[in-house]
Protein backbone atom coordinates (compact mmCIF):
# COMPACT_ATOMS: atom_id res chain seq x y z
CA UNK A 1 0.00 0.00 0.00
CA UNK A 2 1.34 3.38 -0.94
CA UNK A 3 2.09 5.70 2.10
CA UNK A 4 4.05 9.48 1.89
CA UNK A 5 6.94 9.70 3.65
CA UNK A 6 9.09 12.82 3.97
CA UNK A 7 11.84 12.10 1.88
CA UNK A 8 15.72 13.72 0.71
CA UNK A 9 16.43 12.94 -3.02
CA UNK A 10 18.97 10.41 -1.84
CA UNK A 11 16.93 8.74 -0.15
CA UNK A 12 13.98 8.65 -2.08
CA UNK A 13 16.75 6.72 -4.65
CA UNK A 14 17.33 4.54 -2.01
CA UNK A 15 13.93 3.81 -1.20
CA UNK A 16 13.46 2.91 -4.95
CA UNK A 17 16.57 0.92 -5.42
CA UNK A 18 15.17 -1.49 -2.85
CA UNK A 19 11.30 -1.32 -3.50
CA UNK A 20 13.28 -2.59 -6.94
CA UNK A 21 14.99 -5.77 -5.12
CA UNK A 22 18.44 -4.78 -6.29
CA UNK A 23 20.67 -8.23 -5.69
CA UNK A 24 24.17 -6.21 -6.31
CA UNK A 25 24.95 -3.04 -4.77
CA UNK A 26 28.01 -1.21 -4.98
CA UNK A 27 29.21 1.47 -2.76
CA UNK A 28 31.95 4.12 -2.68
CA UNK A 29 30.83 7.86 -1.27
CA UNK A 30 31.14 11.26 -2.84
CA UNK A 31 29.15 13.86 -1.77
CA UNK A 32 25.90 14.81 -2.22
CA UNK A 33 24.98 11.02 -2.72
CA UNK A 34 27.23 9.13 -0.03
CA UNK A 35 23.27 9.09 1.58
CA UNK A 36 22.33 6.21 -0.93
CA UNK A 37 24.49 3.40 -0.16
CA UNK A 38 24.28 4.47 3.19
CA UNK A 39 20.45 3.73 3.82
CA UNK A 40 20.95 0.45 1.49
CA UNK A 41 23.74 -0.85 3.38
CA UNK A 42 21.23 0.11 6.72
CA UNK A 43 18.18 -2.09 4.38
CA UNK A 44 21.15 -4.37 4.06
CA UNK A 45 21.88 -5.27 7.64
CA UNK A 46 18.27 -4.99 8.92
CA UNK A 47 17.03 -8.17 6.31
CA UNK A 48 15.06 -5.45 4.46
CA UNK A 49 16.40 -6.10 1.60
CA UNK A 50 18.19 -8.91 0.61
CA UNK A 51 21.26 -7.72 -1.44
CA UNK A 52 25.28 -8.11 -2.07
CA UNK A 53 26.34 -4.78 -0.31
CA UNK A 54 29.90 -4.61 -1.87
CA UNK A 55 32.30 -2.19 -0.15
CA UNK A 56 34.77 -0.81 -3.33
CA UNK A 57 38.07 1.24 -2.91
CA UNK A 58 37.03 3.61 -5.83
CA UNK A 59 34.21 4.63 -8.50
CA UNK A 60 35.70 2.33 -11.23
CA UNK A 61 35.43 -0.64 -8.97
CA UNK A 62 32.03 0.86 -8.11
CA UNK A 63 31.20 0.42 -11.98
CA UNK A 64 33.18 -2.66 -12.20
CA UNK A 65 31.10 -4.51 -9.42
CA UNK A 66 28.03 -3.50 -11.03
CA UNK A 67 29.48 -5.04 -14.87
CA UNK A 68 30.37 -8.40 -13.24
CA UNK A 69 26.78 -8.57 -11.25
CA UNK A 70 25.14 -7.70 -14.08
CA UNK A 71 27.11 -10.13 -16.90
CA UNK A 72 26.08 -12.90 -14.19
CA UNK A 73 22.51 -12.07 -14.24
CA UNK A 74 21.65 -9.78 -11.06
CA UNK A 75 19.90 -6.61 -10.76
CA UNK A 76 23.15 -3.70 -9.96
CA UNK A 77 22.74 -0.62 -8.44
CA UNK A 78 25.16 2.14 -7.62
CA UNK A 79 25.18 5.83 -7.23
CA UNK A 80 27.95 8.51 -7.91
CA UNK A 81 28.53 12.24 -8.61
CA UNK A 82 31.03 14.64 -10.37
CA UNK A 83 34.60 13.31 -10.23
CA UNK A 84 33.57 10.19 -8.99
CA UNK A 85 31.36 9.91 -12.38
CA UNK A 86 34.25 10.83 -14.00
CA UNK A 87 36.52 8.48 -12.67
CA UNK A 88 33.62 5.57 -14.15
CA UNK A 89 34.43 6.90 -17.82
CA UNK A 90 35.88 4.15 -18.79
CA UNK A 91 33.44 1.76 -17.08
CA UNK A 92 30.53 3.41 -18.51
CA UNK A 93 32.10 2.27 -21.68
CA UNK A 94 32.74 -1.00 -21.05
CA UNK A 95 28.96 -1.41 -19.32
CA UNK A 96 27.15 -0.21 -22.33
CA UNK A 97 29.18 -2.07 -24.91
CA UNK A 98 28.00 -4.86 -22.68
CA UNK A 99 24.43 -4.11 -23.22
CA UNK A 100 23.90 -4.20 -19.00
CA UNK A 101 21.06 -2.64 -17.48
CA UNK A 102 22.58 -1.11 -14.60
CA UNK A 103 20.80 1.90 -12.97
CA UNK A 104 22.71 4.36 -11.27
CA UNK A 105 21.44 8.02 -9.62
CA UNK A 106 23.49 10.68 -10.32
CA UNK A 107 23.45 13.41 -7.44
CA UNK A 108 24.77 16.17 -9.91
CA UNK A 109 27.79 18.19 -8.45
CA UNK A 110 30.15 20.23 -10.17
CA UNK A 111 33.46 18.82 -11.11
CA UNK A 112 36.74 20.21 -10.27
CA UNK A 113 39.50 22.05 -10.25
CA UNK A 114 38.53 24.43 -9.00
CA UNK A 115 36.70 22.29 -6.25
CA UNK A 116 33.06 22.55 -5.49
CA UNK A 117 30.74 20.38 -3.65
CA UNK A 118 27.72 22.21 -4.95
CA UNK A 119 25.62 21.56 -7.79
CA UNK A 120 25.35 22.05 -11.21
CA UNK A 121 24.95 19.16 -14.21
CA UNK A 122 28.65 19.34 -15.90
CA UNK A 123 29.42 15.68 -14.46
CA UNK A 124 26.23 13.82 -16.73
CA UNK A 125 26.36 15.68 -19.53
CA UNK A 126 30.42 15.22 -20.15
CA UNK A 127 29.20 11.59 -20.27
CA UNK A 128 26.21 12.12 -22.38
CA UNK A 129 28.33 9.87 -25.09
CA UNK A 130 29.28 7.04 -23.26
CA UNK A 131 26.00 5.07 -24.59
CA UNK A 132 23.77 5.55 -21.65
CA UNK A 133 20.36 6.82 -21.12
CA UNK A 134 19.82 9.86 -19.28
CA UNK A 135 16.77 10.68 -17.39
CA UNK A 136 16.66 13.65 -15.25
CA UNK A 137 14.27 14.58 -12.53
CA UNK A 138 12.74 17.40 -11.66
CA UNK A 139 12.23 16.68 -7.42
CA UNK A 140 11.92 13.92 -5.25
CA UNK A 141 8.95 12.03 -6.42
CA UNK A 142 10.22 11.89 -9.84
CA UNK A 143 14.02 10.51 -8.50
CA UNK A 144 12.09 7.66 -7.01
CA UNK A 145 9.46 6.88 -9.50
CA UNK A 146 12.07 7.16 -12.25
CA UNK A 147 14.70 4.94 -10.90
CA UNK A 148 12.25 2.31 -10.84
CA UNK A 149 11.06 3.01 -14.81
CA UNK A 150 14.66 3.24 -15.33
CA UNK A 151 15.17 -0.33 -14.41
CA UNK A 152 12.12 -1.24 -16.55
CA UNK A 153 13.26 0.21 -19.44
CA UNK A 154 17.03 -0.37 -18.83
CA UNK A 155 16.08 -4.43 -19.02
CA UNK A 156 14.01 -4.59 -21.53
CA UNK A 157 16.36 -2.95 -23.98
CA UNK A 158 19.90 -3.84 -22.53
CA UNK A 159 20.73 -0.28 -21.96
CA UNK A 160 21.95 0.94 -18.90
CA UNK A 161 20.42 4.48 -17.57
CA UNK A 162 21.42 7.55 -15.11
CA UNK A 163 19.05 8.87 -13.20
CA UNK A 164 20.31 12.35 -12.14
CA UNK A 165 19.14 14.78 -9.64
CA UNK A 166 20.62 18.11 -8.58
CA UNK A 167 22.99 17.69 -5.28
CA UNK A 168 21.78 19.45 -2.76
CA UNK A 169 18.91 20.84 -4.21
CA UNK A 170 16.95 17.62 -4.26
CA UNK A 171 19.81 14.96 -2.71
CA UNK A 172 19.71 16.69 0.46
CA UNK A 173 16.22 18.67 0.30
CA UNK A 174 13.34 17.14 2.20
CA UNK A 175 9.46 16.75 0.35
CA UNK A 176 6.59 14.51 0.50
CA UNK A 177 7.21 11.49 -1.45
CA UNK A 178 4.48 8.71 -2.63
CA UNK A 179 6.03 5.91 -1.57
CA UNK A 180 4.48 2.80 -3.59
CA UNK A 181 3.39 -0.20 -2.02
CA UNK A 182 6.11 -3.40 -2.63
CA UNK A 183 3.36 -6.07 -4.09
CA UNK A 184 2.61 -2.87 -6.45
CA UNK A 185 6.09 -2.52 -7.66
CA UNK A 186 6.21 -6.59 -7.84
CA UNK A 187 3.69 -6.46 -10.46
CA UNK A 188 5.42 -3.74 -12.43
CA UNK A 189 8.90 -4.87 -12.16
CA UNK A 190 9.47 -8.31 -12.06
CA UNK A 191 12.74 -10.03 -11.47
CA UNK A 192 15.14 -9.31 -14.26
CA UNK A 193 15.43 -12.41 -16.46
CA UNK A 194 19.21 -12.02 -17.79
CA UNK A 195 19.91 -12.49 -21.64
CA UNK A 196 22.20 -15.46 -21.24
CA UNK A 197 23.19 -17.36 -18.40
CA UNK A 198 26.50 -18.20 -16.78
CA UNK A 199 27.02 -22.06 -17.07
CA UNK A 200 30.33 -23.65 -15.61
CA UNK A 201 30.29 -26.67 -17.67
CA UNK A 202 30.26 -24.36 -20.86
CA UNK A 203 32.55 -21.74 -20.37
CA UNK A 204 32.43 -18.70 -22.72
CA UNK A 205 34.98 -15.59 -23.33
CA UNK A 206 32.52 -13.08 -22.84
CA UNK A 207 33.35 -9.56 -24.68
CA UNK A 208 36.56 -10.73 -26.21
CA UNK A 209 38.58 -8.31 -28.68
CA UNK A 210 36.89 -8.45 -32.16
CA UNK A 211 37.85 -7.75 -35.21
CA UNK A 212 36.68 -4.72 -37.63
CA UNK A 213 34.74 -7.12 -39.76
CA UNK A 214 32.29 -10.16 -38.57
CA UNK A 215 33.50 -13.63 -37.40
CA UNK A 216 31.49 -16.52 -36.04
CA UNK A 217 30.88 -17.15 -32.77
CA UNK A 218 31.64 -20.11 -30.67
CA UNK A 219 28.35 -21.42 -32.14
CA UNK A 220 29.23 -20.91 -35.76
CA UNK A 221 27.34 -17.83 -35.99
CA UNK A 222 28.15 -14.86 -37.68
CA UNK A 223 28.81 -11.61 -34.99
CA UNK A 224 29.06 -8.31 -35.93
CA UNK A 225 32.50 -6.38 -35.79
CA UNK A 226 33.83 -3.49 -33.91
CA UNK A 227 31.64 -0.92 -35.92
CA UNK A 228 28.20 -3.37 -35.88
CA UNK A 229 27.90 -3.56 -32.35
CA UNK A 230 28.00 0.23 -31.99
CA UNK A 231 25.37 0.45 -34.81
CA UNK A 232 23.40 -1.93 -32.29
CA UNK A 233 23.77 0.21 -29.67
CA UNK A 234 22.81 3.43 -31.65
CA UNK A 235 19.94 1.58 -33.30
CA UNK A 236 18.51 0.50 -29.85
CA UNK A 237 18.93 3.95 -28.52
CA UNK A 238 16.89 5.26 -31.84
CA UNK A 239 14.13 2.40 -30.52
CA UNK A 240 14.11 3.83 -26.99
CA UNK A 241 11.90 5.94 -26.39
CA UNK A 242 8.42 3.78 -27.66
CA UNK A 243 9.75 1.93 -24.93
CA UNK A 244 10.41 4.41 -22.01
CA UNK A 245 7.51 5.76 -23.01
CA UNK A 246 5.76 2.37 -22.52
CA UNK A 247 7.20 1.57 -19.17
CA UNK A 248 6.33 5.53 -17.85
CA UNK A 249 2.88 4.43 -19.45
CA UNK A 250 2.39 1.26 -17.05
CA UNK A 251 3.62 2.81 -13.96
CA UNK A 252 1.20 5.45 -14.00
CA UNK A 253 -1.25 2.86 -14.41
CA UNK A 254 -0.27 1.10 -11.83
CA UNK A 255 0.64 4.08 -9.80
CA UNK A 256 -1.19 7.41 -10.91
CA UNK A 257 1.64 9.35 -12.13
CA UNK A 258 2.30 8.66 -15.99
CA UNK A 259 5.62 9.05 -17.24
CA UNK A 260 4.99 8.36 -20.74
CA UNK A 261 5.50 11.93 -21.81
CA UNK A 262 9.34 12.40 -21.89
CA UNK A 263 8.62 15.86 -21.67
CA UNK A 264 6.94 17.81 -18.63
CA UNK A 265 4.49 21.25 -19.73
CA UNK A 266 3.93 24.07 -17.34
CA UNK A 267 2.03 26.80 -18.48
CA UNK A 268 3.10 25.80 -22.14
CA UNK A 269 -0.24 25.49 -24.17
CA UNK A 270 -0.57 29.01 -25.10
CA UNK A 271 3.07 30.16 -24.78
CA UNK A 272 4.49 32.54 -27.00
CA UNK A 273 7.89 32.57 -25.24
CA UNK A 274 9.10 29.34 -23.38
CA UNK A 275 12.03 28.10 -21.06
CA UNK A 276 13.66 24.69 -21.77
CA UNK A 277 15.69 23.39 -19.09
CA UNK A 278 16.58 19.77 -17.86
CA UNK A 279 16.48 18.90 -13.70
CA UNK A 280 15.57 21.47 -10.77
CA UNK A 281 16.34 24.14 -12.39
CA UNK A 282 13.40 23.78 -14.60
CA UNK A 283 11.31 24.12 -11.53
CA UNK A 284 12.35 27.59 -10.62
CA UNK A 285 11.98 28.46 -14.45
CA UNK A 286 8.07 27.65 -13.51
CA UNK A 287 8.66 30.52 -11.14
CA UNK A 288 10.01 32.91 -13.50
CA UNK A 289 7.06 31.92 -15.58
CA UNK A 290 4.04 32.75 -12.57
CA UNK A 291 6.25 36.21 -12.55
CA UNK A 292 5.91 37.06 -16.37
CA UNK A 293 2.17 36.06 -16.60
CA UNK A 294 1.44 38.82 -14.04
CA UNK A 295 3.42 41.41 -16.57
CA UNK A 296 1.38 39.84 -19.52
CA UNK A 297 3.50 37.63 -20.93
CA UNK A 298 2.29 34.56 -22.59
CA UNK A 299 5.52 32.39 -20.98
CA UNK A 300 5.62 28.80 -20.12
CA UNK A 301 8.04 25.35 -19.41
CA UNK A 302 8.92 22.45 -21.14
CA UNK A 303 11.13 20.21 -19.13
CA UNK A 304 13.26 17.19 -20.41
CA UNK A 305 12.24 14.20 -18.12
CA UNK A 306 14.66 12.52 -20.86
CA UNK A 307 18.14 13.46 -22.34
CA UNK A 308 19.42 10.50 -23.86
CA UNK A 309 17.58 9.15 -25.86
CA UNK A 310 17.40 12.36 -26.80
CA UNK A 311 13.60 13.32 -27.75
CA UNK A 312 14.34 15.39 -30.73
CA UNK A 313 10.57 15.00 -32.96
CA UNK A 314 8.73 15.73 -29.35
CA UNK A 315 10.76 19.32 -28.87
CA UNK A 316 10.13 19.81 -32.22
CA UNK A 317 6.53 19.68 -32.08
CA UNK A 318 6.26 21.42 -28.85
CA UNK A 319 8.16 24.13 -29.77
CA UNK A 320 7.81 24.70 -33.64
CA UNK A 321 4.73 27.36 -33.09
CA UNK A 322 6.43 29.26 -30.10
CA UNK A 323 8.05 32.78 -31.34
CA UNK A 324 11.38 33.03 -28.47
CA UNK A 325 12.90 29.63 -26.44
CA UNK A 326 14.96 30.42 -23.65
CA UNK A 327 17.48 27.21 -23.05
CA UNK A 328 18.63 27.68 -19.31
CA UNK A 329 21.21 25.09 -18.53
CA UNK A 330 23.81 24.18 -15.88
CA UNK A 331 26.47 23.38 -17.97
CA UNK A 332 28.78 24.24 -21.09
CA UNK A 333 30.24 22.82 -24.25
CA UNK A 334 33.60 24.91 -23.76
CA UNK A 335 34.21 26.57 -26.91
CA UNK A 336 30.85 26.65 -28.27
CA UNK A 337 27.41 26.77 -25.81
CA UNK A 338 25.39 24.50 -23.74
CA UNK A 339 24.46 20.84 -25.06
CA UNK A 340 21.10 21.32 -24.78
CA UNK A 341 20.88 24.54 -26.85
CA UNK A 342 23.12 22.84 -29.75
CA UNK A 343 20.39 19.35 -29.68
CA UNK A 344 17.56 21.80 -29.70
CA UNK A 345 18.61 23.68 -32.49
CA UNK A 346 19.31 20.62 -34.37
CA UNK A 347 16.08 19.07 -34.12
CA UNK A 348 14.55 21.91 -36.33
CA UNK A 349 17.44 21.47 -38.93
CA UNK A 350 15.71 20.18 -42.25
CA UNK A 351 11.80 20.47 -40.88
CA UNK A 352 11.07 23.86 -42.76
CA UNK A 353 8.54 25.92 -41.65
CA UNK A 354 8.15 28.55 -38.29
CA UNK A 355 11.28 28.21 -35.82
CA UNK A 356 11.63 29.86 -33.04
CA UNK A 357 14.60 32.07 -32.28
CA UNK A 358 16.34 30.60 -29.48
CA UNK A 359 19.05 31.54 -26.47
CA UNK A 360 21.17 29.82 -24.46
CA UNK A 361 22.03 31.15 -20.96
CA UNK A 362 24.39 29.19 -18.53
CA UNK A 363 23.16 29.61 -14.91
CA UNK A 364 23.88 28.14 -11.43
CA UNK A 365 27.08 26.41 -12.38
CA UNK A 366 29.16 25.34 -8.79
CA UNK A 367 25.64 26.28 -7.32
CA UNK A 368 25.33 29.45 -7.55
CA UNK A 369 22.00 31.01 -7.09
CA UNK A 370 19.51 32.01 -9.43
CA UNK A 371 16.79 34.81 -8.34
CA UNK A 372 13.82 34.27 -10.08
CA UNK A 373 14.41 38.03 -11.41
CA UNK A 374 17.38 36.76 -13.20
CA UNK A 375 15.13 34.43 -15.27
CA UNK A 376 12.91 37.23 -15.78
CA UNK A 377 15.10 39.67 -17.15
CA UNK A 378 16.58 36.81 -19.63
CA UNK A 379 13.33 36.02 -20.67
CA UNK A 380 12.95 40.11 -21.45
CA UNK A 381 16.00 39.99 -23.47
CA UNK A 382 15.31 37.12 -25.51
CA UNK A 383 11.70 38.66 -26.40
CA UNK A 384 13.41 41.89 -27.29
CA UNK A 385 16.65 40.04 -29.52
CA UNK A 386 13.43 38.69 -30.98
CA UNK A 387 11.63 41.69 -31.91
CA UNK A 388 14.83 43.16 -33.14
CA UNK A 389 15.18 39.76 -35.31
CA UNK A 390 18.81 39.37 -33.88
CA UNK A 391 19.79 35.97 -33.38
CA UNK A 392 22.24 36.02 -29.93
CA UNK A 393 25.50 34.02 -30.64
CA UNK A 394 26.50 31.64 -28.36
CA UNK A 395 25.79 31.38 -24.99
CA UNK A 396 25.29 33.88 -22.66
CA UNK A 397 26.26 33.43 -18.78
CA UNK A 398 24.09 34.32 -15.91
CA UNK A 399 25.42 35.55 -12.34
CA UNK A 400 29.16 35.12 -13.40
Amino acid sequence: MEQTLILTGAQAAAEAARLSRVQVVAAYPITPQSKIPETLSGYVEQGALKAEFVRVESEHSAMGVCIAASIAGARAFTATASNGLAYMHEQLHWAAGSRLPIVMPVANRGVGAPWTILNDCQDTISQRDTGWMQFYCMNNQEVLDLVIVAFKAAEKLLIPCMVCFDGFLLSHTYMPVAVPGQKEVDVFLPPYVPFHTMDGDNPVNINPVVTSEPIPDPDGVLSPGYIGFRHRLQKSHEGALPVIRQAGREFGQVFGRSYEDPLFGYRAEDADFVFVAMGAIAGEACEAVDALRQEGVKAGVIALRIYRPFPALELYQALRHRRVVGVIEKAISYGYEGALASELKAAFYGKGGPMPLISNYIAGLGGKELPTADLVEAARQSITAAQNGVVPEGAQWIGC
